[in-house]
């Protein structure tokens, strides 16, 4: 028996969205990166369109440089603006790109519409939640509610690790046999992660919280 492809991912080519790509592999007909003119973009989505390969998923590349134009955020402003610290310091607020999951939802949901596909998916979860607003239950709810009633199809959002902790995420991912190398997270978009700005801590912290040691083996 086989179960329907009904899913489109939105796949940024980290740490979170590359397990779910794995885990829910069965469903996902389609991953979609967006390229919005973050400091990191062509690291992740490299990252991206190799586990799409390795799984034999349809990825698509959608550009959306109006946001680097014209939102403000030390992720849109060179490695150089990124602070070091942890996604709990105060600091890590300037990394926000205000609105970023809404407005790929909102082209999640026409491209899942478009392709007769009834789920989007986004692997946003609960280490999201202290300085991003559009990762939060609230917002994926509200979201969601959005999203199936502005489509014929009613498309539903389905977030299903808004609850686990990206350690949680991470011991799924081993489990499925995911390599955490081919995957990536510093927000300062060197060749390797610098292991100092917040996405790095957290990486880090995750890895060990699902039993790696040296972490660094990823990077």
């Amino acid at each position: 028996m086989t179960t329907e492809k009904d899913a489109l991912l939105v796949l940024s080519g980290g740490m979170d969205s590359v397990t779910m790509l794995h885990e829910y592999a069965s469903r996902i007909a389609l991953a979609v990166t967006f390229q919005y003119g973050a400091n990191h973009n062509l690291r992740e989505a490299e990252c991206a369109r190799w586990n799409c390969r390795q799984l034999g998923i349809e990825h698509l590349e959608i550009p959306l440089e109006f946001m680097g134009r014209y939102f403000q955020s030390s992720l849109l402003s060179g490695g150089e603006a990124i602070p070091s610290g942890h996604y709990d310091d105060d600091n890590m607020r300037s990394t926000v790109v205000p609105f970023r999951n809404g407005i790929m939802l909102s082209i999640a949901a026409g491209l899942a519409e478009s392709r007769g596909l009834s789920t989007v998916m986004l692997a946003n979860h609960s280490g999201d939640h202290a300085i991003y607003p559009d990762c939060r239950p609230g917002f994926v709810e509200a979201m969601g509610k959005a999203i199936e009633r502005g489509t014929y199809l009613t498309v539903r959002l389905e977030c299903p690790y808004t609850g686990l902790t990206k350690g949680e995420i991470c011991a799924r991912g081993l489990k499925l046999g995911v390599d955490y190398g081919h995957t990536y997270s510093c927000y300062r978009g060197g060749e390797r992660h610098c292991g100092t700005c917040g996405t790095c801590t957290e990486r880090h912290e995750a890895l060990r919280e699902a039993g790696i040691t040296n972490p660094e083996i990823f990077d």
